[in-house]
């Protein structure tokens, strides 16, 4: 029987984009951070930006390639703004600041529609539920759950900056089983990404792996082989979710 549901939050839970104006956004916000805090960057606010990108993509390549995380103040010293001759001492205070700004300003960020009523719905049922998230930050995922009036439906929140692994990373789906007192084989998971959300829960054991769309899911699955696993079932909306789950695991649907 299937007894717990874990959802992924970007793309999943939410749904999240960016575009050239939130890039501009995050760009104006990270700067005004960094100078209130004495941080001088000595360039113009465009090649700040260039310098930026390359950290971010060096760091991206590194932590997915190597299915890793690390924390904010390793992250924005050592990789995204490592092209700066910036004060250390004055930059660690921050870095979760700038970690959680990055998160809420470059994506722009809102829940999915239908997702307190999915929770409540399956919470009504019996299911436990919890998250586990890929995030550079320690507390966006909390705080961002609090924000949306959700956090109390959930168990766990497993979020790899805390970990230090990244989906599809086996051992941070065990984490989260073991937070949750869950077998494998009992539960599902909710996620927007094959190479994530599905080959991840997969290759421990989930019974089911559901994928939801979102704007990330192509880019981010670009490099996936056809071989891999595929999904359980593709939903539209999270509402089709409780209704696949009457359908699969009956012995938690509503009688009668």
């Amino acid at each position: 029987m299937l007894t717990t549901v874990l959802f992924d939050m970007g793309g999943t839970l939410e749904d999240i984009w960016y575009n050239d104006e939130t890039r501009l956004e995050v760009r104006r916000k990270l700067l005004e951070v960094l100078r209130a805090n004495g941080l001088e960057p000595g360039c113009s606010d465009s090649e700040f930006w260039e310098r930026l990108a390359d950290g971010v993509r060096a760091y991206k390549a590194w932590s997915e390639g190597n299915m890793l995380e690390k924390k904010p103040e390793e992250i924005w010293p050592d990789w995204y703004l490592r092209a700066f001759n910036f004060d250390r001492e004055k930059l660690l205070p921050i870095t979760e600041e700038l970690a959680n700004l990055w998160e809420v300003t470059y994506y722009h960020r809102e829940l999915r529609a239908g997702a307190r009523e999915m929770l409540q719905a399956l919470k009504d049922r019996g299911y436990h539920l919890g998250v586990i998230s890929n995030n550079a930050s320690l507390y966006n995922v909390f705080n961002v759950l609090d924000d949306y009036g959700i956090r109390g439906f959930m168990e766990d929140v497993t979020v790899s900056s805390v970990t230090g692994y990244r989906k599809p990373h086996p051992e941070i789906f065990r984490i989260s089983l073991r937070q949750m007192q869950a077998r494998p084989e009992e539960c599902v998971y909710v996620g927007d990404t094959v190479s994530r959300d599905i080959i991840g829960p997969k290759q421990v054991g989930f019974a089911r792996a559901v994928q939801i769309r979102s704007f990330l899911s192509d880019q981010k699955d670009v490099n996936v082989s056809t071989d891999a696993e595929r999904p359980d079932k593709v939903i539209g909306s999270l509402p089709e979710l409780v209704t696949w789950l009457d359908q699969v695991n009956p012995a938690l649907a509503p009688r009668g």
